[in-house]
């Protein structure tokens, strides 16, 4: 177990107390150059290694049940390996039970594995693993195999002619678990493939007599149905997620899909009048035979040939055509090689999307591709409970991370097809100096567009009748059916300097950024409005927002998460262009991956992230400990906060080449809540700890505002749980309330989570914002062990005076949503039309431009008619 206490930033940016733990370093040492690393591994709170999978497979798809029990995938584990651990799949460990008391008390840590025998199975601190389903089982009444697609004549895309693919099955990730009884018992394992096509498999399992049992009779590969080819098919099927509505989310991780290499913009490639060195491979997805475009460009190019970013993925796209019903070309006979396919052929613009599998129960679900997500290579979506907003993370070098925002609650819709909502890219930016473990980063959210899923869907329509044909046909003067090899070569040289004008153009994103830059994502062209949906990365680098993140593998947040609870980001390889010296992004690199966590704010937005756990470097080996997280991959809260972390390393310098599974356990938290009040009125904040694995006996603790002129503390209560307290004790400025309290008869149980101790009164006195920050003297949990937790403090805004000054409304203005502005004018208590009269008429008073925050709608740092016509939106 490693345990580490790293800087904690304040919401204030000003630096609290340094705590160290058993293993690790206090704190930079002195002289230390900017953005160095210090040794590894961090950790704040602890992790404890869980499992260690098959030598050469990775974990992948952790997914723990309502009993406790923990299922995963074993992804592409050697061949070497002994039966059954040869081959892939899925399987849950017999005779463990989390107990979901936000303690890791509940298993002793596994040791790592040394010997051979140790290496080439599953390991667990808990319980033995016993699959449920292998790759190629016979399932569906004999008539598939898990995790191998079909044509549609039935033949298994692993034995299309001329087109040997054998890694499939091999590559199982994402599994959720829809139950169909009440106690949880009984229901459909889905489970993703990662292959192209994509497979999505549903397995029927039930748990009787304390052990998991999967039907492989009715099991099926719902990517054969018809609903499926319906929509283009899948690929690429990586992570996921399960909606709050319990239906899977299945994400396709295209990394086919850059249209530019690296950091370069289209802007790059237009203002230098050429594409050479800077053509992604999605700009070739069309051309017959795609594997053949390195050598071709090598060809054609010589000495300024390149390798375009993501080509590699599309090199299966034919048999995705083969999948939707192209006429199978058997390119190992001579002369076949790059015959073009023109009957049948995939659309770019219909991959890179998360899937959601609709009436997951029924005996054919149904899949809807969420088009205003974005298009990229996710890696997972995570859904919050508000069911509007979605935070999603592409994975590989230099992607993005972004956010979509339903306009309603998604299950509201009467049609998937309707949801609507805005696209955002992350903008981050590195708060402060120092290493990588405490180092923060700001985030702003770049806003691409609005749309429907039935509206982009009708822009991708557009490109549905585009094959390998056209390629040639758009691109090549010379006759294909003449001379094929001069028309490649002309196509290929064309695409490479002007780019592939079968799709959207270099010059429609151009423009599109123009009239974006000119107008905002609102005012562009209707013809350029899918440009962001469709052009999702190179869209968001058009504009700045930070495409550096290298293998952003995992997002997740409690199912019941809150604004005030933590939602995760794992990167599982800080590197790349996070930290050369391209781009915005500059840090040391820590090849082994770091956990960020980010508080959820108001609206489920997030605004920070934090490193929770930075993993080791390769060029200190002193730091690879076999106690060290590597490369962190899928992510899962689990109900009780604690995160289950999967690695995805491959070959690294710990003692065993195996991949593990860790729990990581975060520190216990005391936070207190935000609140914006007018001057003179009150409002409230609670005190509360997120998690008490071993109960609360009692402590002292205080609770301070930093600026009395703004807001004064008048009044505290305690929660009605704790029966032996002291009266609060507020200081003679209202600056400080003391609180000493006991729970004697242990209300508050072990386990318990989001404890609320006290709440505190506040009035407002002056404009302004002040910090309430929380000092804890002592906390002891049942056991008599001091708890020590992570103080995070919070912001009192205090709003401007009646508006108008003296003589005014005689009611100070409210912030009815808790965004810090005030659009509550005329202090009714509630957003209406007099408010924006009341903007209107005293615009030029001092009650308005002294208290420009307050007003500030629009944004831009002032007071201006603008900020009528915003606060008029959001009537």
């Amino acid at each position: 177990m490693v345990e580490f206490t790293r800087r904690n930033l304040m919401a204030s940016s000003v630096a609290a107390a340094i705590s160290t733990g058993a293993v690790g370093v206090a704190g930079a040492q002195d002289g230390a150059n900017e953005h160095e690393t210090l040794d590894a591994p961090y950790v704040e709170g602890t992790i404890k290694r869980f499992s260690t999978t098959a030598r050469g497979a990775e974990v992948t798809g952790p997914f723990v049940f309502e009993t406790g029990e923990l299922l995963y995938s074993v992804q592409h584990p050697s061949r070497d390996n002994p039966e059954p651990f040869d081959r892939a799949g899925v399987g849950v460990f017999e005779g463990f039970q989390f107990t979901f008391n936000g303690s890791n008390d509940d298993f002793a840590e596994l040791e790592p594995p040394h010997t051979e025998s140790e290496q080439g199975q599953v390991l667990s601190a808990g319980g033995e693993y016993a699959y449920l389903v292998q790759e190629g089982d016979p399932i569906n009444g004999g008539t598939e195999r898990w995790g191998h697609p079909e044509t549609p004549d039935g033949t298994d895309i692993a034995d299309v002619v001329g087109e040997s693919y054998e890694g499939v099955g091999h590559n199982p990730d994402m599994n959720f678990f829809v139950s169909t009884t009440e106690d949880g018992t009984e229901g459909y394992l889905f489970t993703n493939n990662e292959t192209t096509p994509g497979a999505i498999t549903r397995t029927p399992i039930s748990r009787t007599d304390g052990s998991w049992d999967a039907d492989l009779e009715n099991a099926a590969e719902i990517e054969n149905q018809a609903a499926f080819r319906d929509i283009g098919g899948t690929k690429i099927n990586c992570y996921g997620d399960l909606s709050p509505w319990e239906t899977p989310l299945s994400a396709e991780e295209d990394y086919g899909h850059p249209r530019v290499n690296g950091l370069a913009t289209v802007s790059d490639i237009v203002e230098g009048g050429s594409g050479v060195g800077l053509r992604g491979g999605s700009e070739f997805y069309n051309r017959p035979n795609i594997s053949e475009v390195g050598d071709a460009l090598e060809d054609i190019f010589g000495n300024d040939a390149w390798s375009p970013m993501g080509l590699w993925s599309n090199s299966g796209v034919e048999k995705l055509a083969y999948y939707l019903g192209a006429e199978p070309v058997d390119r190992t006979a001579e002369g076949n090689e790059r015959t073009p396919i023109g009957d049948e052929f995939p659309n770019r613009y219909r991959y890179g999307k998360i899937v959601e599998i609709t009436d997951p129960t029924a005996e054919e679900p149904t899949p809807v591709k969420h088009h205003v997500f974005g298009r990229a290579a996710w890696e997972c979506p995570e859904v919050l409970p508000d069911e509007r907003t979605v935070y999603l993370a592409s994975d590989g070098g230099a992607k993005g991370i972004y956010k979509f925002v339903a306009d309603e609650p998604i299950p509201e819709y009467d049609s998937r097809m309707d949801v609507r909502g805005t696209l955002y890219a992350m903008k981050a930016s590195e708060i402060g100096e120092g290493p990588v473990a405490e180092t923060d980063l700001e985030v702003e959210w770049l806003e691409l567009g609005t749309a429907s899923n039935a509206e982009v869907e009708s822009w991708i329509a557009d490109y549905d009748d585009i094959t390998q044909v056209e390629y040639l046909e758009t691109h090549a003067e010379t006759d294909w059916e003449t001379d094929l090899e001069t028309a490649l070569a002309e196509a290929d040289e064309e695409v490479a300097i002007n780019g592939n004008r079968d799709y959207i153009t270099d010059e429609e994103i151009v423009e599109w950024a123009a009239q974006y830059e000119a107008h905002g994502p609102d005012g562009v062209d209707e013809d350029l409005r899918r440009v962001p949906f469709l052009e999702t990365r190179a869209a968001a680098k058009e504009i700045g927002a930070s495409v550096e993140f290298n293998k952003a593998e995992g997002i997740d947040s409690h199912d019941e998460a809150e604004p005030g609870d933590f939602i995760y980001f794992g990167i599982s390889s800080l590197g790349g262009y996070m930290t050369d010296e391209q781009g915005e992004l500059r840090f040391d690199e820590v090849e082994t991956g770091v956990l960020y966590r980010a508080e959820l704010q108001d609206g489920y937005d997030v605004s920070r992230l934090e490193p929770v756990v930075v993993g080791p470097n390769g060029s200190d080996p002193t730091s690879l400990k076999d106690v060290s997280l590597i490369n962190v991959d899928n992510v899962m809260v689990m109900d009780d906060g604690r995160v289950l972390l999967c690695e995805d390393k491959g070959s690294f310098g710990r003692s065993y080449p195996n991949d593990a599974m860790w729990v990581y356990q975060p520190p216990t938290s005391l936070h207190v809540d935000s609140v914006a009040v007018g001057q003179g009125e009150t409002g409230a904040v609670d005190l509360t700890l997120s998690s008490v694995p071993d109960g609360l006996a009692g402590g002292r603790v205080s609770v301070s505002l930093e600026h009395t002129d703004v807001a004064e503390i008048t009044g505290a209560t305690y929660h009605d749980a704790l029966e032996l307290t002291a009266g609060p004790t507020i200081s003679d400025d209202g600056s400080t309330v003391a609180f000493k309290f006991a729970d004697l008869d242990e209300e508050i149980e072990p386990g318990a989570m989001d404890v609320t101790l006290a709440s505190v009164e506040l009035e407002g006195v002056g404009a302004g914002t002040t910090d309430i920050t929380v000092d804890v003297q002592a906390l002891d949990d049942d056991d008599g062990a001091a708890i020590e937790p992570q103080r995070r403090p919070g912001v009192v805004i205090t709003g401007p005076p009646p508006i108008g000054g003296p003589g005014g409304s005689g009611s100070a203005p409210t912030d009815p949503d808790g965004d810090g502005r005030f659009e509550d004018a005329n202090g009714n208590g509630r957003l209406d039309y007099d408010d924006v009269v009341s903007l209107f008429d005293h615009i030029e008073d001092d009650s308005v431009t002294l208290n420009a925050d307050a007003y500030d709608f629009n944004e831009n740092g002032r007071i201006d008619y603008d900020d009528i016509d915003e606060l008029y939106g959001e009537l």
